[in-house]
């Protein structure tokens, strides 16, 4: 049970104190899984036994997968916890140190298990539970207020679990408990940059409180989250000794010198990734591990010949291979030849199987059948209601091609689109994952650029890089037809939305008011829209979804009292 007090777990060893070896075991766990999440652990236990390894560590929640949000209230949970740490505790020879949840009547913690020879000689809970953005820690835990540490070969180690490191009173109280070395146990989710801050922050934990410490994070993705490994060991100093590769499943192995509280050195850090470079694997691995953990035979999006689908196509193609990928390009009036061209250009060179399937005949359909209904209103190209009809005539032939031949639609409109609803509903918004829904249009640019350099021969034809955007809905038409250039409609969109800054504040930065009050009513008026959107991978500060919850229906002012 939580206690004010400190408390320190003993083990008995014939081992000799002086080096520890300690294996990291960075990868994912399946939510809900738990059954099978002791198969990997207790498989991955042994191998770690076979390196020699003393301890092994596995991360935040680990036995139940993060985040296992309401699978947390499931009245079994208790009963299911207790048999799976019963399995894993009779693994002898080595500690392990793992994530799970614990129950009992004080309520649910985000809690630590240390097992050894047999038993749980201990457990640790989450004293700073996170509770902002993606995070919503309050609604299933209670917080610690038990430091633990706990000795083993001569070394007394403190444990924490991911927030407790950001914050400075949890560490120091291990520190002025005399810990040897902290380990810290996280899930911590991507976004843009994050890794350069987890660094800054184990370099100043480490060398204000002249500690060592393991941060070991999860690998791989759960639905619109991805966790982008790079697990890091620090000196006392500050310095990185071990650092785990990015988006990969990695087995760590460092050894501690318990009189010097120091690690090895890594013989070859990782490279550090670009910010396009990370971007790009977030979505592959985003992408890979939803398909394949949900089912699907494989995906299948609409490829317009437009610089959006392409990059979707080069996304999934990375994430699942060619085998598995289907593009189908659904050609109107109003489709230009260059866009044909390139979309069977794309599909050739990445070579899956591709399609056309033209709409007229559907959407002449659709227009007898309302004819009755509409007739008498004015319409043709440029009104609203006819271009929705070939969007959602493409959406239905996808949809009919998924439910016939069992892949996922991928939908591909990028953050830029879906902020200022720039998109049709039910039509080309459909899809069970959207690959691109935290990409700026400026990013995909970027992204496109960058997937073409890896390679002599571009995946992505030029002229869809170079072309300006349109969704060919109307003669001649461009999306700057009814958007601000980009750089300027994404540049205020990170203000609204990545940074939280108001009508006033966006003016103050050197944007035209009338401006930004059409982009700001326009984002805000299509709320409705994105609630009925797919998921799709977080990559920014604030995504939509998990990270901004805005009610459908209100009266808050643009401007007059917005700061």
């Amino acid at each position: 049970m939580p206690q004010d007090t400190q408390e320190t777990t003993l083990f008995e060893t014939a081992t000799p104190a002086g080096i520890l070896t300690i294996a990291l075991m960075q990868t994912n766990f399946w939510v809900g899984d738990m059954a099978g999440n002791v198969r990997k652990m207790r498989a991955l236990t042994q191998d770690a036994k076979v390196r020699g390894a003393d301890i092994v560590i596995f991360p935040e929640l680990s036995l139940i997968g993060y985040p296992p949000e309401d699978l947390l209230l499931r009245p079994t949970l208790s009963e299911r916890v207790k048999e799976a740490l019963a399995d894993l505790a009779k693994i002898e020879g080595i500690v392990i140190i793992l994530g799970y949840p614990h129950v009992d009547q004080h309520g649910t913690f985000n809690s630590v298990a240390i097992l050894h020879d047999g038993v749980q000689k201990g457990f640790y809970h989450k004293q700073c539970l996170s509770n902002y953005g993606v995070f919503d820690e309050l609604r299933y835990f209670k917080e610690g207020r038990n430091q633990v540490l706990f000795d083993f070969k001569g070394a007394t180690i403190g444990l924490l679990v991911c927030e407790d490191l950001w914050q400075d009173a949890p560490i120091k109280a291990l520190k002025d408990a005399g810990a040897d070395l902290v380990i810290t146990l996280n899930s911590s989710p991507f976004e843009i940059g994050k890794h350069a801050r987890r660094k800054a922050l184990l370099h100043r934990q480490a060398s204000t409180h002249n500690l060592p410490i393991i941060y070991i994070n999860t690998a791989g993705a759960q639905d619109d989250i991805v966790f982008d490994g790079g697990s890091l060991i620090a000196q006392p100093t500050g310095e990185i000794a071990h650092e785990g590769g990015r988006f990969v499943n990695q087995l760590i192995m460092a050894k501690f010198d318990v009189a010097t509280r120091t690690f090895d050195t890594q013989a070859k850090a990782p490279l550090e990734l670009s910010r396009e470079s990370e971007m790009y694997q977030a979505l592959v691995v985003g992408l890979r591990d939803y398909v394949n953990r949900s089912g699907f035979k494989g995906v299948l999006l609409g490829l317009s010949g437009g610089i959006d689908s392409a990059l979707t196509l080069c996304v999934a193609v990375d994430a699942l291979g060619a085998d598995k990928v289907y593009a189908v390009m659904m050609p109107y009036e109003y489709t230009s030849p260059i866009s044909l061209e390139d979309a069977e250009a794309q599909a050739k060179r990445l070579n899956v199987s591709y399609a056309v399937c033209p709409i007229h005949d559907a959407v002449a359909g659709l227009r007898a059948t309302l004819s009755p209904l509409i007739g008498g209103v004015a319409s043709g190209a440029g009104d609203t209601t006819e271009e929705n009809l070939q969007a959602r005539a493409r959406g239905v032939v996808l949809m009919a091609l998924s439910n016939k031949f069992g892949h996922m639609v991928i939908s591909t409109g990028n953050k830029s689109e879906n902020a200022v609803g720039y998109a049709t509903l039910y039509g080309d918004m459909v899809g069970g994952f959207n690959v691109l829904k935290d990409v700026y249009k400026t990013d995909v640019y970027r992204l496109a650029d960058y997937r073409n350099r890896l390679e002599d021969t571009p995946v992505i034809p030029t002229r869809v890089i170079t072309r300006p955007p349109s969704a060919e809905l109307r003669p001649d038409q461009t999306d700057q037809d009814s958007l601000p250039d980009y750089d300027v409609l994404d540049a205020i969109l990170r203000l609204y939305i990545d940074e939280d800054l108001g009508y006033k504040a966006i003016c103050a930065a050197g944007f035209e008011p009338s401006l930004v009050e059409k982009v700001l009513s326009m984002t805000d008026k299509a709320e409705h829209k994105r609630r009925q959107g797919a998921i799709g991978t977080k990559i920014t500060q604030k995504s939509f979804g998990r990270d901004r919850r805005y009610p459908l229906v209100n009266g808050w002012a643009i401007k007059g009292y917005e700061l």
